[in-house]
């Protein structure tokens, strides 16, 4: 699924500007990658916090999530080189997706994490 969004984002920005896509396309993947993260992890976390389950501290739940993004966006550095995304766009058939939901999908995603952080 990400990997779709990837190549829809890159392919829809190679036609405009060129070779910033490839900045742009990693950008985004990062970003979305990272938004769902968060949401997930707001989730547990006021889940656990309205169980009354013992959980980890606001600072250490950022502190894993840095630790979390800088593994992240070095796994898209090294899996988006030129091969990968060479077969990924051989590979794509399906229609790409609206260039404006694959944008909100981050910010929703932020939204909800946004929501859930009021709980805790």
């Amino acid at each position: 699924m990400l990997d779709t969004f990837y190549i829809t984002i890159f392919n829809y920005y190679k036609k405009r500007i060129k070779k910033r896509s490839l900045v742009l396309a990693m950008l985004y993947i990062n970003f979305l990658e990272l938004a769902i993260i968060l949401a997930l992890g707001t989730f547990f976390m006021a889940f656990a916090n309205q169980m009354r389950l013992i959980t980890m501290s606001i600072i250490k739940f950022w502190m894993f999530f840095t630790v979390i993004a800088a593994v992240v966006i070095f796994k898209n550095w090294m899996r988006y080189n030129g091969k990968k995304r060479n077969i990924l766009n051989a590979k794509l058939k399906a229609k790409p997706a609206s260039i404006y939901l694959l944008w909100f999908l981050p910010f929703g995603c932020l939204i909800i994490a946004y929501t859930l952080f009021q709980v805790l």
